[in-house]
């Protein structure tokens, strides 16, 4: 038997892939009894998990339920929450880290004994509002959770103030921000190769425009080279990228994804992180992704798009450059004049902010929410 508080960490994601998820059970593994309930196997460092099926995916809500807008009966007959919430009965929680708004409404329901902290990693109602199904449909189901469920908890996280403020100005509630930081690596950075080698990590989706960094470096007079690690998401859009990259007489390589464990050591030996995202909704619009602090944690330089958080940290810290736009000739044209003294320069600036932008400088953040629910270490 243990004295600590009883935390529940749920998440319908993979776990142990989830960055963000074991950063928040690293953050509360040496004060909490924490159980995990998510798809996959148990991450290291928890007392006790409850798997859910990876074949019941959280998006597979009931069509005609959603379309008539019978929305507690969709959420509730969803069958990855039924699962949990049957999986999850008879057991007692002192706290609730819910992940996502599809999380909030089953948290809530188990009744945990200090209440539920909702970390919601997108502005969930505009999250595709490129498409106009999801504009008809989804999002107001996901108003719907965001009014029913999570304005109902007891404190909220998310990851950037552009997500904050939008949530705040719709729900009336205000999260704390949390950014994607990545953990401190004790890297150092390396040589800048002549020309520079650029490389961007992360999901192959249509709408992040990865094409935009191909059609930049192929056009570039700069002979810089790229490296794309990308997680098959859309099979046929990383197929598009794979035949546009062949094309590019060897400068332009598509790798397989590397275990996020590996990734620091893998991105160490380039240059330049790079990380262009048209503003196609609200949430590319507002973006602050982990990779950007992937990058600095591996002491590189960046180069973004003018998208305003990435942007702010950039210029902020002196980590790299922002483009004019978000096309490909706006990538270029930074690429024309990249010289390997700027780009070291880069990546001492990474060096040198490496531990105030770190991920510890952020979960601490979660632990003060959580504590002050939970009422540990003299918590009100």
């Amino acid at each position: 038997m243990t004295d600590r508080p009883r935390l529940l960490i749920l998440s319908f994601s993979p776990l142990r892939g989830d960055a963000r998820i074991l950063k928040q059970i690293a953050a509360f593994s040496e004060s909490y009894e924490i159980t995990t309930c998510g798809h996959g196997p148990a991450p290291d460092g928890v007392g006790d998990h409850v798997p859910i099926p990876e074949d019941l995916a959280i998006w597979r809500y009931d069509r005609a339920l959603v379309v008539t807008r019978q929305y507690r009966r969709a959420y509730w007959s969803n069958a990855a929450i039924a699962y949990a919430r049957a999986a999850l009965h008879g057991r007692n929680f002192d706290v609730i880290l819910a992940n996502d708004v599809d999380a909030v409404g089953l948290a809530l329901s188990l009744e945990p004994r200090h209440g539920v902290h909702a970390d919601l990693h997108e502005y969930a109602p505009r999250l595709h509002e490129e498409l106009l199904r999801w504009r008809l449909f989804v999002a107001p189901f996901q108003r719907w959770m965001c009014r029913t469920f999570v304005a109902r908890a007891a404190s909220w996280s998310t990851v950037g103030h552009g997500l904050a403020d939008e949530y705040e100005r719709r729900f009336g509630f205000r999260p704390l921000v949390v950014t994607n930081a990545a953990p401190f690596s004790e890297s150092r950075p390396t040589p800048v190769a002549d020309p520079p080698r650029l490389v961007h990590s992360g999901a192959c989706l249509r709408n992040r425009h990865l094409a935009t960094l191909v059609e930049g470096v192929r056009s570039t007079r700069s002979g810089v080279t790229l490296d794309l690690f990308l997680t098959p998401n859309d099979p046929r859009y990383l197929e598009e990228l794979k035949e546009l990259a062949a094309r590019s007489g060897g400068r332009i390589r598509v790798n397989d994804p590397v275990p996020y464990s590996e990734l620091n050591q893998v991105l160490n030996a380039y240059d330049v992180g790079v990380h262009i995202l048209p503003p196609v909704n609200f949430n590319n619009a507002w973006a602050l992704p982990n990779k950007i602090f992937d990058y600095v944690q591996a002491r590189l330089g960046v180069i973004v798009g003018p998208s305003p958080e990435m942007a702010d940290y950039v210029r902020q810290y002196a980590l790299g450059v922002v483009t004019q736009g978000f096309r490909a000739d706006d990538f270029a044209c930074v690429l024309d004049g990249i010289t390997v003294g700027e780009v070291t320069a880069w990546k001492s600036a990474s060096d040198e902010h490496a531990h105030a932008l770190s991920g510890e400088r952020q979960v601490g953040i979660w632990k003060d929410a959580v504590d002050r629910l939970a009422g540990v270490g003299g918590a009100p």
